[in-house]
């Protein structure tokens, strides 16, 4: 994978579809968008599509229909400018190293293990203050 692909975090994925954050819904619709008209790849891990699925069902003000959450995910699967990353037992352990070394929690752990396993350096959060502590890690926040 290249320097120029990036990791978009479900946070910024979740504000495709929160109606109730009008200005961030914008910014994140407008980026995933470049990634369906191919003006740039994006790499999204399995694990961020699942918290995806659990924050726009359930947690967001106005939550989407499970079907509709569903059917973003399996195109996001299935189209060629994601690219899905996965992990492994080796990354389990890779991200327990990583969380204690930067003192970050697991599951930003587990998400730059994954990253770095796939030669991915930079991610697209809202949430850059543990990845901020990760000397390798690039954060960019689109909603600054």
């Amino acid at each position: 994978m290249s320097d120029d692909l990036a990791l978009i975090d479900s946070n910024i994925l979740s504000y495709v579809f929160d109606e109730s954050e009008p200005e961030k819904r914008k910014v994140c619709n407008e980026l995933a968008a470049d990634c369906w008209k191919r003006k740039r790849d994006l790499a999204v891990s399995v694990q961020n599509l699942s918290e995806f699925y659990v924050v726009v069902t359930k947690k967001i003000s106005n939550p989407i229909p499970a079907k509709v959450a569903k059917d973003f995910i399996e195109l996001i699967i299935d189209f060629h400018g994601w690219h899905v990353l996965n992990y492994n037992a080796q990354t389990i352990k890779s991200a327990i190293g990583i969380s204690t070394k930067h003192g970050i929690h697991y599951w930003d752990a587990l998400l730059a293990a994954t990253m770095r396993e796939n030669n991915i350096f930079s991610i697209y959060t809202e949430n850059d203050m543990d990845f901020k502590k990760i000397p390798w890690l690039k954060t960019i926040n689109p909603l600054d």
